[in-house]
Parts: C-alpha cells; structure tokens; sequence
C-alpha cells in the first residue's frame, strides 16, 4: 500500500506548491487507486497531480472526509477530468450534485476488501480504514470527531498501526501509543508535541510525501 499526500499546508517537495487543505492518493494492496479529499483549489490539486505523474483518469475512486471547503474545493475541477469515478461521501453532504456513481456514507461500511469507511462519526466527518499485513492504515481529513473517537471505531476492524492526515487541535497524545506510524498534516496545531511523543514513529508531511505502508 502507499500513500501520495498530493494537496498539503507545507510542501515536502518542493517543486509543488503548498496551500492551506489536504488531499492524497491512497493506492491499496487490492489495486484500487482511491483520492482521498481535493484540497481548497482545483488548479493547485491538478498541477501537483501532473507534477506527480498522477493521471486523474487513473484513479477509480474519489473519498470526501467532510464537506469543509479545504477538503472538496477541488472536487468539480478532479470530476472535470474524471467524471466516471465513484465517490464515498459524508450523508451530511447528499444534498449536492455529484457527477458520476455517488454513494453517502452513514453508517460503517466496508467499500471494499480490507478497504472501510468509519462512517459520518459525530455528524461530521468520515475517515478511511485500510487493513493492511501490519494492521490498520487510518487516514484523516481534519479528526472533527475526535481522535479517540476515529480510532475506536476503526478497531472495529483490528488494530490500528498507522495514523495520517489532519489532527487538529489534538493533544492527548497517549492514544498515540501503539501506533507504528503517525504522519500528521494540514490542520494539525501540536505538530512538534506529536513528534516529541512519537519519535521515531512519526513521519512529516507535505504535499510530495510518499508512504509506503
């Protein structure tokens, strides 16, 4: 499995350009290329694609966290260029029109092999789960629902391992404990305490980042 982390606050390659939101590519063990989230701007999300050589055709999914603007601003540009994708989203958001095989996500599901939704925890924000040979991959938009919260309900599906995205005001960094790889992102406020806590754990961001899971 890896992860691409395309759209992000700081760039870790410096040859795309960083803006406040986050989107990543997440390519599983199973084959399927899912985007998760679409950062604020759609011209900044397609030209750190092209600069990644991420052909937005190539990818067969779209996955929406929640409905804030930093996460989906740049959904209709990414649907501009691949209008047959199916998107996973949030219920709270099945008010819009989405081109293409839209699905609204309530409760958990299981969009695939190994591959979950969290479903719209605390009637805000979804989260993806990836089960993986080490355990679970565990990716974020901005962790509206609480840390404690998104970790819980993944372990519906065994034990997490890895934790990457946005954190955002999240200090109780004691849940940490046990995970083999946190990568936090975008919105998070107590990045330095994190990777106190973490050490050797813990992985920068930055739009350019590539994980191997």
């Amino acid at each position: 499995m890896e992860v691409t982390i395309i759209y992000d606050n700081e760039a870790y390659d410096k040859g795309l350009k960083a803006d406040w939101g986050f989107a990543c590519l997440v390519e599983t063990d199973g084959g399927h290329r899912i985007l998760f989230d679409t950062g604020a701007n759609g011209d900044i999300l397609l030209n750190n694609m092209e600069k990644l050589d991420i052909d937005p055709a190539s990818i067969d999914e779209a996955f929406i966290s929640h409905a804030h603007f930093d996460h989906t601003g740049g959904l209709s540009a990414f649907l501009g260029k691949n209008d047959k994708v199916k998107s996973y989203l949030p219920v709270s958001m099945s008010g819009i029109s989405i081109p293409g095989n839209a699905t609204f996500i309530d409760e958990a599901a299981e969009l695939h092999d190994g591959v979950y939704s969290s479903g719209e925890l605390s009637g805000t924000e979804q989260s993806m789960v990836c089960r993986i040979d080490k355990g679970l991959v565990v990716i974020v938009g901005c962790s509206h629902p609480g840390v404690n919260t998104i970790l819980d309900a993944a372990s519906q599906w065994g034990k997490p391992y890895a934790l990457i995205g946005g954190l955002h005001g999240f200090r109780e960094f004691e849940l940490l404990r046990g995970l083999e790889l946190v990568c936090a992102c975008h919105c998070t406020q107590h990045r330095a305490g994190i990777e106190k806590f973490c050490q050797k754990q813990y992985n920068s961001g930055g739009a350019g980042r590539r994980l191997q899971l």
